[in-house]
């Protein structure tokens, strides 16, 4: 058995043994592609995002020396009537440049050449060429007739994080494999997958013969990368756990015409573990984050706080050189986060927000190490002022709020009720993990300012906040009983704290009022 070639589906195998959601549908688009001008095909998406489990996927379905029938017994593909022409026809060749991470950036293409053709030597003992896979893949298929099916896991890790001579290195080969005619003859198929798209030089694809399925624009590869909100239900029956909990923590990703998008690595921990913790961001630490905050440094702070506060940012997408170097504007700032899985994009609107708490957690990480001191303050003693919310430590919440204030000035201007509103949602960022938070939600005979439901199960009451502006905080509390705002919250709480907060422009201080009712959660 070869590492590269005749490896066999044992990693396919595998992975239909680990709660394997059914994505064997995109072997439709790949088999429509085969030996077509579309042959050579890019798809990139976040880590975890189920990219390795489909390349593994793809070479078990393809791979002449495996025998995979029974592993595809039951699922999508066998209802196409191309099904059986396919299955295990072709000569298929797997590379993971995860094979080579301890190898230095400098030595990698070399060495990863040569073991690849010590390889192919192991099944065409005809193959003369040494150095070149290009040639000896041309070799092999003139002197036997054979064309092959490439894949290539983590294409682009040799453009990631490496000096300008090794990623040109790496393209001229990539180019010399895929762009001449040779390829052409030599290739049924070439299906790579990564975080990013393929680099662009000035602002064209290195590779434009290859067709780009990003997370930015997906094509109709949308949703096989990734858990689709059905898919996370019926996994949630399956093994007895919550969807709503479920969306809190891991959905929010827009991919094209998907709206509701999961990451399936967390999904499938989650379930493992049976909790709802943070699992995909331990997968790559907050300083991918960090490096770029302070680039176009008032623009990515100010549009970081706005998404933090719940908001989406409109960004220019196109501007992005598919590289984690040439960043130079907070577009290519948030456009690389989006594909890192930071953010989501919407593509009809063209704005980015985070996501969901998991991921919402690391920008609370990452402001705190980027040295942001008059929002990592606020943001960290968050949980504090929570809990004395929910203790009706009314003394507490006001003083929380006059610093709050001063450490936030300098970015955010208390001169309405909106703006309050918006530094007042950041000072509770530690509710997100544990709350739904509804800004202007209709209850009772009006829209109360600020509403914290708790998530199934939880312990903790809900609140209501009523913001004023220079008037008084009795009057947010009697706002809050003559439009019967509570109304609307009975059920989902045994107790309901109503919270009234003004703020005097004068004295530049808090006042607080506090009640608690009893719901019928």
């Amino acid at each position: 058995m070869g590492q590269f070639i005749d490896r066999e589906n044992y990693g396919f195998r595998c992975a239909i043994n680990s709660n394997f959601v059914d994505k064997s549908g995109l072997l439709n688009i790949l088999n429509r592609n085969l030996d077509s001008e579309n042959k050579f095909i890019c798809v990139s998406r976040p880590r975890r995002f189920g990219k390795s489990v489909a390349a593994e996927m793809v070479y078990a379905y393809y791979d002449r020396k495996s025998d995979s029938r029974n592993l595809f017994d039951g699922l999508e593909i066998i209802q196409s009537p191309d099904y059986e022409k396919h299955l295990n026809k072709y000569p298929t060749i797997f590379i993971d440049w995860n094979e080579f991470a301890n190898v230095p950036d400098k030595d990698k293409l070399k060495e990863a050449q040569q073991s690849i053709i010590a390889d192919l030597k192991k099944t065409y003992d005809i193959l003369e060429e040494k150095n070149s896979l290009s040639k000896a893949l041309a070799e092999i298929n003139q002197k036997t007739g054979d064309r092959f099916i490439l894949i290539i896991d983590e294409w682009d890790m040799l453009v990631r994080d490496v000096t300008k001579e090794i990623q040109d290195e790496y393209v001229d080969f990539l180019r010399s494999m895929f762009k001449t005619t040779t390829a052409k003859r030599t290739f049924l198929l070439v299906y790579m997958t990564g975080i990013l798209p393929i680099i662009k030089i000035k602002t064209q694809s290195a590779l434009n013969n290859f067709v780009e399925c990003s997370i930015i624009d997906p094509a109709d590869t949308a949703k096989y990368y990734g858990f689709t909100e059905n898919e996370v239900k019926i996994l949630c029956e399956k093994h007895n756990m919550d969807l709503e909990l479920m969306k809190h923590a891991y959905d929010g990703y827009i991919i094209g015409e998907e709206r509701s998008m999961f990451n399936p690595y967390s999904v499938k921990q989650s379930i493992l573990r049976h909790n709802y913790n943070s699992f995909w961001s331990k997968t790559a630490s907050f300083m991918a984050i960090e490096s770029y905050l302070n680039i176009d440094a008032d623009q990515v702070r100010t549009k970081i706080l706005r998404m933090m506060n719940g908001e989406e940012v409109v960004i220019e997408p196109a501007s992005f050189r598919n590289d984690m170097k040439n960043i130079e504007t907070s577009d290519d700032v948030f456009t690389l986060l989006a594909h890192l899985g930071y953010l989501s994009y919407n593509p009809e609107t063209q704005t980015v927000r985070i996501p969901n708490t998991e991921v919402g957690a690391e920008f609370k990480n990452a402001v705190r190490a980027a040295g942001w001191k008059e929002m990592s303050k606020a943001v960290g003693q968050s949980l504090q002022l929570l809990e004395d919310t929910i203790n009706l430590h009314k003394e507490q919440v006001a003083r929380a709020f006059d610093d709050y204030h001063f450490e936030a000035s300098s970015i955010l201007e208390f001169n309405d009720e909106n703006s309050m509103r918006c530094a007042i949602t950041l000072a509770y960022y530690a509710a997100k993990p544990f709350y739904k938070i509804f800004h202007e939600l209709p209850t009772g005979k009006g829209f109360a300012d600020m509403v914290f439901i708790p998530l199934p199960k939880s312990p903790r009451p809900a609140i209501v906040i009523e913001l004023k502006y220079d008037k008084t905080a009795d009057t947010a509390i009697s706002q809050i009983k003559r439009k019967n705002y509570p109304k609307s919250l009975q059920g989902f709480s045994k107790r309901i704290v109503l919270c009234g907060i003004n703020y005097n422009k004068k004295t530049a201080k808090h006042e607080v009022e506090m009640e608690v009712i009893e719901g019928e959660g």
